[in-house]
């Protein structure tokens, strides 16, 4: 063992031998990765050992070797160790650590390599997040959720991660300082399920005012959450000063303002101007007070016009420049983050900045990459000339549930953008979802490609997948899993919606409606009877996975669906027989409909992450004070429905933009929209006239209820699963 000689050169072998047998034997804790292994099992630190080395490359690595009947795993820093874990447990171990399971018990004896496997990589950067992550998924954490995330970050490589966590504070503090009282700062603040579309500059206050609970635990949880991160070595995103302003400081403080117009429907901040001397001013007050929170970051996301904001009466390059020189004065080795999402980064806004000062996210790599992909309806012929740039999956809108993913084009592009000649400044690779705790199978599969220097395909990748996930290799899940990469996991580009194909049991009931949100779609582009096949291939070997919690986690959300795709081919038989005015066929489809949300909901009931008390128990637990737990629910529950105020929801397009198919949800507000609608239905059928539906004032009722909703799983998910299934494909008339 080459690499240990060197640690303990001039000693005799017996002297090496007895310090390595002491140092591995030894219960102190000797570095962050023995920390996470131990989070992972306990004593699992023993059983594994970790050893960082230097290299004369500027690639990361990670080998996977054996000494002495122990495994061993060494790379150049924390990160590359922390994925070649990863890569060990999964593929010799057979062990696949989730969000739905983040601990193992590891075998007193590991199985060793056979030799030394090497990975490497020149793509350095693996970067997570989106702001939206943050509210859709994030917004009611925990510290010992976030040790999780963490952990899972580094054993996926990720060395980069957007963390915008207690900005409020920052906001806060120096609103305070220029004169603000704290009701003032709270008209600008959003609640916390909203600060995603606050920090992007979309909108002032909506879900706050915060109480001083709040900015007293995001500033405690920001701060270990940076720590866990720069330990283990993975860089903190902070937000950077994109000129973003309270829309009445023009009017308070003189500030000359520019208004950049309205985001579905809220007004957005201001934005101030860069040629009025207090922008360089506001900006430097803005980092030191971001430095004295939570340290000098080297990377800050700055997306100035977010999302169509106006641009009017601004001078882009002026802009661009005075944003990037207001960054570069709080840390001159700073880098600038920005989305790649419809028009932004605006070239004027770009192209007079230093190479290596901008690294772009391409957000939508997978379906609408902007880096210079010909076939994208988003693509720049240049793409973004000499800035370097990421190779970025999106995946999820709005924390939706449902299975989605492009596997072949996933992989494909990446190693098309590798050989480009726009790739020359591709840095490496990120994950940007809207909503995590979905699909994992495509963050496996996006966060591996840096390490494989070989191009492959889906269905070699996943054989050794679902060995590692399930434990062991089975030909029937081999085959139910090719069922959903053909179909589900093989959505075509020109597929109209944002993500999964939405369940409608989740909409605003209609006669034979096409999608759930605005941007998305409900249209099938497979046929609904290959994931009830991949399904029912599960079921039949539910008995060789028994207590295999990924098996039962996969088996719920492959039947649910399943479930769901053949709620959304039922409701076109509901629309015909509307159409032929058919009572009593329209009554049994929509009896029919109704008995699959009540059995959707009862299979979700098995799995944690699929209910909605987990949802809102996160919220709640935030808080002792009956006022600021009301708040919290409040926000957890508006953010799923309704979004916003009337205005925002109906005419800005944002109800329903986050749906969930989770239990509780389904059975306390989407079955009872649908059987209300029914119900009138047949009665307009039977002649009697039947007032419009006002479903937003049912829905923001909802949003303001306190009853309680369960959040530990309930029943075997196995055995509800068969009754499930035996109840919606044999019984249920479609």
């Amino acid at each position: 063992m080459k690499s240990l000689k060197k640690h303990i050169a001039g000693f005799s072998q017996k002297v090496q031998v007895l310090i390595f047998l002491f140092l591995i034997g030894s219960p102190v804790i000797a570095n962050p990765i023995d920390d996470l292994l131990e989070r992972i099992d306990k004593g699992a630190s023993k059983k594994i050992i970790t050893e960082q080395v230097s290299s004369d490359s500027e690639e990361d690595f990670f080998e996977l070797d054996k000494y002495r009947g122990k495994v061993v795993v060494r790379g150049n820093n924390n990160i590359s160790i922390a994925a070649g874990v990863n890569w060990y447990l999964k593929y010799y171990a057979n062990i696949h650590l989730s969000w739905n399971s983040m601990s193992a018990k590891l075998s007193g004896k590991l199985p060793l390599p056979k030799q030394k496997e090497r990975h490497t990589t020149d793509k350095c950067l693996r970067y997570y997040l989106n702001y939206c992550t943050f509210s859709y998924s994030m917004a009611f954490w925990d510290w010992p959720r976030w040790e999780k995330e963490i952990d899972w970050m580094a054993l996926h490589g990720i060395n980069l991660s957007l963390s915008i966590t207690g900005n409020e504070v920052v906001w806060r503090n120096i609103l305070i300082q220029a004169g603000y009282t704290v009701d003032e700062v709270n008209n600008f603040v959003s609640g916390p399920a909203f600060m995603a579309w606050w920090q992007m500059n979309n909108l002032e206050g909506w879900g706050g005012p915060n109480p001083d609970e709040w900015y007293e635990n995001r500033e405690a949880l920001q701060k270990k959450i940076i720590t866990r991160m720069r330990e283990l070595g993975i860089e903190p995103v902070l937000p950077g000063f994109a000129g973003m302003i309270p829309r009445n400081i023009e009017k308070k403080l003189g500030y000359s303002v520019a208004d950049p117009g309205t985001w579905c429907s809220f007004n957005r901040p201001a934005f101030l101007k860069p040629v009025d001397a207090n922008f360089d001013r506001f900006a430097s007050i803005y980092y030191i007070e971001m430095e004295k929170l939570y340290g000098k970051a080297k990377y800050y996301a700055i997306d100035p016009f977010h999302e169509g904001g106006s641009t009017k009466g601004i001078d882009l390059g002026a802009a661009g420049q005075a944003v990037m020189a207001a960054m570069k004065r709080a840390n001159p080795e700073g880098i600038w983050i920005a989305q790649a999402w419809q028009a932004n980064p605006r070239p004027k806004m770009i192209e007079q900045l230093n190479t290596h000062d901008l690294l772009i996210l391409d957000l939508y790599s997978e379906k609408m990459p902007q880096w210079g992909d010909p076939a994208s309806a988003w693509h720049r012929k240049d793409g973004y000339g000499k800035h370097d740039w990421l190779y970025c999956m999106l995946l999820n809108f709005g924390g939706r549930i449902g299975l989605h993913g492009r596997m072949d084009r996933v992989i494909n592009s990446y190693y098309l953008a590798k050989s480009h000649a726009n790739g020359k400044n591709l840095l490496g690779v990120g994950a940007t979802p809207e909503g995590i705790e979905n699909n994992p199978v495509m963050f496996e599969l996006l966060y591996e490609l840096p390490w494989r220097q070989e191009k492959f395909t889906k269905e070699e990748w996943l054989a050794s997948y679902i060995t590692a996930r399930y434990g062991k290799y089975d030909a029937d899940v081999y085959e139910a899993w090719m069922l959903l990469a053909q179909h589900p996991y093989n959505c075509p580009d020109d597929y109209p919606g944002e993500g999964t194909v939405e369940s409608l049991f989740c909409a605003r009931p209609s006669i034979d409606p096409s999608k759930v949100s605005t941007w998305g779609s409900s249209v099938l582009f497979y046929d609904p009877e290959k994931t009830r096949m991949a399904a029912e291939k599960l079921l039949s070997v539910a008995d060789k996975f028994a207590g295999n919690e990924n098996f039962c986690y996969d088996l719920v959300d492959i039947l649910r669906q399943s479930i769901s795709d053949r709620g959304n081919a039922l409701s076109k038989q509901i629309g015909l027989a509307w159409k032929a005015k058919d009572i009593k066929q329209f009554k049994d489809l929509s009896d029919s409909f109704l008995m699959a949300i009540q059995c959707q909901d009862k299979l979700l009931a098995t799995q944690k992450n699929f209910r909605l008390g987990n949802w809102l128990e996160q919220a709640k637990s935030l808080s002792t004070t009956q006022k600021n737990r009301d708040l919290y629910e409040w926000n957890a529950r508006t953010l799923i429905t309704i979004w916003g105020n009337r205005k925002a929801a109906e005419n800005g397009g944002l109800h329903d933009y986050s749906h969930r198919e989770w239990n509780g949800l389904l059975s306390d507000l989407y079955y009872n929209r649908w059987k209300l609608f029914f119900d009138n239905t047949v009665k307009e059928l039977e002649g009697t006239n039947v007032p419009p539906v006002d479903f937003h004032a049912i829905e923001e009722s909802w949003t303001r209820a306190r009853n309680i909703y369960g959040s530990e799983a309930e029943g075997n998910s196995v055995q509800t699963a068969r009754l499930i299934y035996e109840q919606v494909f044999k019984n249920i008339y479609y």
